[in-house]
């Protein structure tokens, strides 16, 4: 939650908490059973709509946390697959590996970067990208 004040004509913005990512799949439980087999992600929390479809889910990794849903019309859109996550990480090689054995399309393999972080990216099979690495902000 973002909280917003005014001083004295000033608008300042102050973050009461972190914030999550969130994604939408045309089939949002195989996305499920696919990122914790790939990448290790434990579903937190999971509800159904009456027609099967995941309403909502909230995965965890670490202290990081993504959220979910089936693909849907309303006032966001009904786009999937666009998405791009960086979830830092401290044993890239073993995560990217983890991730090959699952499938991943690899875009980007394990590479030392300029700045001092060990990335790799990858997608999921409906397209959003994944990047892990050392680097945490």
């Amino acid at each position: 939650m973002i909280v917003m004040s005014r001083t004295a004509g000033e608008c300042t913005f102050s973050p009461m908490t972190t914030f999550y990512p969130s994604l939408r799949y045309r089939d949002a439980r195989a996305a499920i059973e696919w990122l914790e087999r790939a990448f290790g992600f434990t579903p937190k929390d999971v509800y159904e709509n009456p027609d099967g479809t995941i309403a909502h889910a909230e995965l965890a990794f670490g202290d990081g946390l993504v959220m979910l849903g089936s693909q849907k019309s309303d006032q966001f859109g009904d786009h999937t697959g666009q998405g791009r996550c960086y979830v830092a990480a401290t044993d890239v090689d073993a995560l990217h590996d983890r991730a090959v054995e699952a499938g991943a399309d690899v875009v980007r393999p394990p590479e030392d970067t300029d700045y001092g972080s060990r990335d790799f990216s990858c997608r999921d099979p409906e397209g959003n990208l994944w990047s892990f690495g050392t680097y945490n902000p």
